[in-house]
């Protein structure tokens, strides 16, 4: 009987001495979304294996008020030390994220900020203006003074005006004519109907910056549909899709290349989140993902078959 209690004790000890490190974000409702929660998985399985002393507990939200009370549980059920989250929405989740600060917990902020600076410990994020530029950079170097293109842009936000006044700031001066922009709001139906019509109203388009790897794929099956693929006009979506990634590996010349902007830069998160705990070195701050310009060179090294995104 005193070997077992204190064995029983010793299993209590090593419960509580855990790192107890919660990641919060949406329920996937969407490729990218998807694509983000199978990395958050296989992130928290090899992160567990390195650091049997850690413990993270994912839980994903239908919406900001599941996302909130998801958060109350993290600190009054799990009594978590870190919290990663990436906000539903900025506004209503800034308090309930404030909470757990005040709880005494380290706060990870991924991609979508929140309302009040300075909460969050760490804010990891991708690179909306960088994507932008290096697509127009691209555009550019394929391009002739004269040419013309089309854009079409994401929802209506702050990311989406990043990305749109970098590529235009870019593209100004080139001689590129920018025919018209419309917002897809990164679908691939809407980015389908855009290009129906754009494709009606302009015989003559060179390339087209779709800034996302969905509307890419409704712009594709426009051009196809038109007949109109095999015109020598291509096309440059962004995220990292694995169809579009794949293809850029096997030589397609209608997508040649991808602009990086990572679902797993959840991973990227939760390592830093990690290091904060096992880590010697600073880790507090913002990081800042760079917009990889994707071409067949490199298209293995962002290619992840099993992901769903």
């Amino acid at each position: 009987m005193a070997v077992t209690g204190m064995l029983a004790l010793a299993g209590q000890a090593s419960a509580e001495d855990k790192i107890k490190i919660g990641v919060s974000y949406p329920t996937p409702t969407h490729a990218w979304a998807a694509g983000m929660n199978w990395h958050a998985e296989q992130a928290e399985k090899r992160l567990e294996k390195l650091y049997p002393d850690v413990d993270l507990i994912l839980v994903n939200s239908p919406d900001p008020g599941a996302q909130a009370s998801a958060l109350e549980d993290l600190v009054s059920v799990h009594q978590i030390d870190a919290l990663v989250v990436l906000p539903f929405e900025s506004e209503p989740l800034t308090d309930p994220v404030l909470n757990v600060k005040k709880s005494g917990a380290w706060i990870t902020v991924v991609d979508r900020g929140l309302s009040q600076p300075g909460i969050e410990d760490l804010y990891v994020a991708g690179n909306n203006p960088e994507l932008g530029r290096v697509s127009a950079q691209y555009m550019k170097g394929r391009l002739k003074d004269g040419d013309n293109i089309v854009v079409l842009r994401g929802i209506p936000t702050v990311i989406d005006n990043e990305r749109f006044d970098a590529f235009m700031e870019e593209i100004e001066g080139s001689g590129i004519n920018v025919l018209d922009h419309k917002h897809a709001n990164w679908n691939r139906d809407d980015g389908f109907e855009v290009m129906q019509d754009f494709l009606s109203r302009f015989p003559d388009i060179d390339a087209v910056w779709a800034q996302d790897d969905d509307i890419a794929v409704g712009v594709v099956a426009a051009l196809k549909q038109a007949g109109r693929d095999g015109d020598g006009m291509f096309v440059v979506g962004g995220a990292g899709m694995k169809e579009i990634i794949k293809g850029i590996m096997d030589g397609d010349e209608l997508i040649p290349v991808d602009v990086l902007y990572p679902p797993a830069m959840i991973a990227t998160a939760m390592d830093a989140t990690v290091n904060a705990f096992k880590s010697n070195g600073p880790v507090a701050g913002r990081y800042i993902l760079g917009a990889t310009l994707i071409t067949r060179e490199n298209a293995e090294s962002y290619y992840f078959p099993d992901s769903p995104f």
